[in-house]
């Protein structure tokens, strides 16, 4: 594609490394861009720049936020002796969309992947680890993928943590096999939420 401007094509390029977005589609975004107001444009540059500069992780759960500790966790009316396991920020958003879970999260920043060379070494395991050595943790309720990679992950975490006095359940599969729990519709993640099961009885049916 041949560009006018040295500088319109490095924005199309940059723009084109988002997922889902071609050259065309940034092309025409830039374009867009540039037919809108300096002020709205420049908005959207100063909000990219914050979100570089300024996003933090919390340090209890890893979920993004805007200070070291996150509303949730940081909330007294959060049962923290719950604690849900997930893969990714967006499941933590879609089960907090539905409004009926009261506990508190743990995300691990993604799932056991051997394919795509990915252990718990590169997992937050060993945080959990110490969240539930240091803290009255009574249950962990496995809110993770229904893939391979998911079952995995959870069979990974409760060998690890099946010695501790901690009841482990995982979600109902409302969730289909092989879907990712941020595209599951929000009456389905309440049913899953509220009718897990214990994990050992989850596997064995498994």
């Amino acid at each position: 594609m041949n560009y006018p401007s040295k500088v319109l094509e490095r924005a199309v390029e940059e723009i084109s490394h988002l997922p889902g977005i071609g050259k065309r589609t940034a092309l025409r975004l830039v374009l867009h861009m540039l037919n809108r107001p300096v002020s709205q444009t420049e908005n959207l540059a100063n909000a990219l720049n914050h979100l570089v500069q300024d996003i933090q992780y919390c340090e209890k759960c890893h979920t993004i936020s805007d200070a070291h500790i996150c509303q949730i966790c940081a909330n007294p009316l959060r049962d923290s002796s719950v604690i849900c396991v997930v893969e990714d920020v967006r499941d933590v958003m879609a089960i907090e969309n539905t409004g009926q879970f009261k506990g508190v999260y743990h995300v691990l920043g993604g799932r056991i992947s051997p394919m795509d060379g990915i252990g718990p070494g590169q997992l937050q395991i060993e945080s959990l680890l110490k969240r539930i050595e240091n803290e009255s943790v009574g249950e962990l309720i496995f809110a993770l993928s229904s893939t391979m990679e998911g079952d995995t992950t959870a069979f990974y975490l409760y060998k690890v943590l099946k010695d501790f006095n901690v009841n482990f359940s995982t979600i109902a599969r409302g969730i289909g096999v092989g879907d990712e729990l941020e595209y599951a519709d929000e009456a389905t993640l309440v049913r899953s939420i509220q009718n897990r099961i214990p994990y050992v009885e989850s596997t064995l049916k498994g």
